[in-house]
């Protein structure tokens, strides 16, 4: 449990002057930073502020009490309106501001609670309403299965003027209990985090029929199969590829680490500067083309192809391992948010979508999402293009990221930077990162069109050794009578001459 938490002092000091020259009596927005239970402590790098939703309305509002009593002085009046006060928040909004904000974040930093603008009088009124916006952003800001089981809420009072935080467990049944105080002060937390690197190149020629993961030099090998209508739990592609990451996790985890061409062994911490080149060393796996000519239920293969860079930041108490496994962290969840975002953008237009989906000879794709495409029903291969991730500068050398869809250019980020961050993106695009120079593809292919080409350039190459070891067989079975009679006549002339010398000497 997160016990003492260390805000970064030149970001929140920023945070709390705009808050005071705004006019707006309560403000909510999201925590960002890193939980360490190992080390009990938390650490907050920024505090964003939820924008207005859709209807124009604010994320977080003052609800003063009905002004029914008409017999109080106003000085009587005023201490009960302020002491009555609740705060109305849009849980709702603020989750999914949370869920589109932990997309932006890479390895080691993360969303890790919500804070609040308000007196403190409306404060008090409000801890349960406040407990469970801290359970919906956890949900929603959660894609790990192994993910803490607490969060952040920090409370700026204005009047009088102080920050508190509070640990918030997260349980099925949340209550006001769940806040537990800790301690809280400002110091120096983004100069001293250390980068972390890893870049993977995905080759994925190789067909499989199941779950795979080969790693050799940074090239991974990730093939999913395609099951029968009556086998398959997994039918559509979202949910076969959402399968899959799953099945890959736990590969993932008990992959070794090499940090700057050393194997990482010790839990030491990291004390050299500069950037930290990862590889990530997963073991070998057996071929599985004779599991997939012998199975009857599999009628194709998916196979995903490209490069993908994650970033992590390590703070200087943190062990390298701590590294090492947010970087795990980060590749998992930048695979799930490019599938969230499809789905996203399929959900929103549910008519024909230009998201650099491909079906050879068929027009299907253009006439459903992505999301209900129905793997076992598809005659003829599918490609599909999965977001590019880039990266952004954010603080003291720290980047945050973005996924731009195939037909999307740099600007889309700029807006994506101004209504979720509240930061303006550079202007200088030589400043964003974009490692990946390929964009993840997802390709489908028919069982048939697997094994056939397979077999068929086996079998020819059998027809041709048959071919090239008959015709040597009868080379030599027409060469070895003709040595014989060679010989034969050879041995008959010899014994004629001899006879015929001896005659003549007789």
């Amino acid at each position: 449990m997160v016990k003492a938490v260390v805000g970064e002092e030149s970001q929140l000091q920023l945070a709390e002057d705009r808050l005071s020259r705004s006019s707006e009596p309560a403000q909510v927005g999201l925590v960002i930073g890193k939980l360490n239970s190992a080390l009990d402590r938390g650490f907050v790098f920024d505090l964003v502020p939820t924008p207005q939703n859709d209807a124009g309305q604010p994320a977080c509002l003052v609800l003063e009490p009905a002004k029914d009593n008409k017999k109080k002085g106003s000085k009587s009046k005023s201490q009960t309106s302020d002491s009555s006060s609740n705060l109305v928040i849009d849980k709702d909004w603020v989750a999914e501001h949370a869920r589109q904000v932990s997309r932006m974040m890479v390895g080691g930093i993360k969303v890790v609670g919500i804070y609040v603008w308000a007196s403190e009088a409306a404060f008090k009124n409000s801890t349960m309403v406040l407990c469970q916006t801290v359970k919906g952003v956890a949900e929603a800001a959660s894609t790990l299965e192994d993910d803490l089981d607490e969060r952040l809420l920090i409370h700026i009072c204005y009047s009088p003027r102080r920050w508190t935080c509070r640990n918030c467990t997260l349980s099925s049944n949340i209550t006001s209990s769940s806040l537990r105080p800790c301690d809280f002060k400002m110091g120096r937390v983004l100069t001293s985090l250390q980068t972390f690197k890893c870049l993977y190149n995905f080759d994925l020629s190789i067909k499989s029929m199941s779950l795979v993961i080969f790693e050799q030099q940074r090239y991974m090998l990730l093939r999913l199969p395609i099951y029968q209508e009556k086998t398959s739990k997994s039918e559509t592609l979202v949910d076969v590829l959402c399968n899959g990451i799953s099945n890959y996790v736990k590969e993932l985890r008990g992959a070794k680490a090499v940090i700057d061409g050393n194997l990482v062994v010790n839990d030491e911490a990291c004390t050299t500067e500069g950037l930290h080149e990862v590889e990530l060393l997963l073991p070998f796996m057996k071929d599985m083309y004779i599991e997939a000519c012998s199975q009857k239920d599999v009628v194709g293969v998916v196979n995903f192809t490209g490069s993908l860079c994650s970033f992590s930041f390590l703070n200087s108490k943190e062990p390298i391992s701590q590294a090492v496994a947010d970087i795990k962290d980060d590749i998992i969840r930048s695979l799930r948010s490019r599938l969230d975002i499809i789905c996203d953008e399929a959900d929103e237009d549910p008519g024909p979508i230009d998201n650099g989906i491909k079906e050879a000879g068929n027009d299907l794709a253009s006439e459903k999402p992505v999301s209900q495409l129905v793997l076992h029903s598809l005659r003829k291969n599918c490609n599909l293009s999965l977001p590019r991730r880039v990266f952004v500068p954010w603080l003291a050398g720290t980047y945050i990221c973005d996924y731009l869809q195939p037909s999307e250019i740099l600007e889309v980020l700029k807006d994506h930077c101004v209504e979720l961050m509240s930061m303006e993106a550079p202007n200088d695009a030589s400043k964003i990162l974009e490692p990946e120079e390929e964009a993840i593809r997802v390709s489908t292919r028919s069982f048939r069109d697997v094994v056939l080409p397979y077999c068929s350039t086996s079998s020819s190459t059998h027809e041709k050794n048959i071919e090239i070891t008959g015709k040597e067989n009868s080379q030599k079975t027409s060469k070895s009578p003709s040595l014989y009679f060679i010989a034969a006549v050879i041995l008959l002339l010899l014994s004629v001459l001899v006879g015929l010398v001896f005659v003549r000497k007789s």
